[in-house]
């Protein structure tokens, strides 16, 4: 069910004309032969010396026929609200630690993974820690093993190294046998240069995903003014052109491959050069992107969630940006997304007492998901027909509020209920969740590892950085 919508019906037909013509006049420019070749081979029309690819309405138009029949029913019921997942370190791979104590950012190193892997470890061990930072005091061909490495030797699940080219993921899936961790490596996110242009590194990336048969398409992250028009219907236009092409691009390589994607709509502000993913007119073009490829598609295409906030500093204000962010998105996808995972920045900066401010902001979200108990004593009739109209007692006095404050209330252990009050809320907020985390990085002891295991593979990661390099 989608309470909101933006476009009316008679804006589908010509902005989904449009994108054809797009397809069709200027297609895609991919630094790919093989893609190429197998768009040729689908029916594109290919310029191998410029590497452009253009895609005729006889390759288009059979696709979208193909997605409006794999389209899921539109389900008009009211749904519940699906509750938001406790944020972690996952596969971040932010370029700056931001270290609230200090006040300093750092650019992302051994040092600061190793700090982030014990945190991580320490607070939710039990689901695993990613790639959460990227290391720029390595080579990068080689920085997704020795990040591997580090995960390896201070977590007791080390999640998944971020290989961002195919050269890597041999050396990883290699490292991960040793450790026993099969398929041990990530793709993250497919993001091409917009406009239209499937660069070298991205593409073998592509196409190897789709050789695999994982779900394949594009994390679309264009820019209103700068990487498509500044107008609502040509910025849809050129997204949804984008999102199309990768799908053809995908179905090229494997007519089998499953299609996803998401959409993070930018927009700029003239005065200082910044791009934000959360403010109101971009948060407005990437619904209007999602709403159009649901109607013209039959398949939504989530808008990406509280996460890429522009704010640069650690509080209060940081989160209640990306809750913001998060609940527009429900409102007009009925897809309720992750307010965030302790990112500042639109994802540059990582913080870790943000990330912890914003798990138990989660956790107040988490209330709109839950069950009620209808029964005689989640009804209270004898307390309501006790206290009557509150002239002698309150309900503050009665046992059941003693026995349930805790189950129906949302009690934070660090924030405040009682609302912002300038810059000291924040500052006395951010220390103690500051103290949590020297604690919590303080008391963490390392698993136990099989130091044969972990010594083949950090050979296996010197081995790639004598190949790669």
């Amino acid at each position: 069910m989608y309470p909101y919508r933006i476009l009316e019906d008679h804006h589908i037909a010509p902005i989904g004309e449009a994108v054809l013509i797009v397809l069709e006049r200027v297609g895609v420019l991919c630094q790919s032969e093989e893609l190429l070749a197998a768009l040729a081979a689908g029916g594109a029309e290919v310029d191998p010396p410029r590497q452009i690819a253009r895609m005729p309405r006889t390759l288009t138009e059979p696709l979208l026929a193909q997605l409006r029949r794999e389209a899921p029913p539109e389900d008009r019921e009211p749904q519940r609200f699906a509750p938001p997942g406790q944020p972690g370190l996952g596969t971040q791979v932010a370029q700056i630690l931001y270290d609230y104590g200090t006040g300093e950012r750092q650019a992302g190193d051994r040092e600061g993974l190793t700090r982030c892997a014990r945190f991580g470890d320490a607070l939710h061990g039990e689901s695993g820690v990613g790639h959460c930072l990227l290391l720029t005091d390595v080579p990068p061909m080689v920085e997704p093993m020795e990040a591997g490495l580090i995960l390896a030797r201070h977590t007791r699940r080390p999640g998944p190294p971020f290989a961002w080219h195919v050269d890597q993921v041999p050396y990883l899936i290699e490292m991960g046998e040793i450790l026993g961790l099969p398929g041990w490596y990530t793709w993250g996110a497919i993001c091409f240069a917009h406009p239209l242009r499937f660069d070298r590194d991205v593409v073998a990336r592509f196409v190897a995903r789709a050789k695999l048969g994982d779900p394949v398409g594009l994390t679309a992250m264009p820019v209103a003014g700068v990487t498509t028009p500044i107008t609502v219907a040509g910025f849809v236009t050129m997204c949804a052109a984008e999102l199309v092409a990768t799908w053809i691009a995908a179905r090229a390589i494997n007519p089998h491959a499953p299609f996803t994607g998401s959409i993070w709509g930018g927009a700029l502000d003239m005065r200082t050069g910044d791009v934000s993913y959360s403010s109101f007119d971009a948060m407005f073009y990437a619904l209007a992107a999602s709403e159009f490829l649901r109607r013209w598609t039959g398949h939504l295409i989530p808008v990406g969630g509280g996460e890429y906030s522009s704010a640069r500093e650690p509080g209060y204000y940081a989160a209640m940006e990306k809750a913001h962010k998060a609940m527009t998105i429900a409102a007009f996808t009925g897809q309720p997304p992750s307010i965030g995972s302790g990112m500042l920045e639109s994802g540059r900066t990582l913080c870790l007492v943000q990330l912890l401010l914003e798990r138990e902001l989660t956790e107040g979200v988490r209330i709109y998901s839950r069950d009620i108990e209808v029964s005689t004593a989640t009804l209270c009739l004898d307390d309501i027909l006790a206290v009557e109209h509150g002239l002698e007692r309150s309900f503050l006095s009665t046992d059941s509020v003693l026995r349930d404050y805790r189950q129906y209330s949302w009690c934070p252990p660090t924030l405040e209920r009682d609302g912002w009050r300038g810059a000291q809320t924040d500052e006395r907020v951010l220390q103690r969740l500051q103290a949590r985390v020297d604690d919590l990085i303080a008391s963490h002891v390392d698993p136990p590892v099989d130091e044969d295991r972990l010594a083949a593979a950090a050979r296996v990661a010197r081995r790639a950085r004598t190949e790669l390099l």
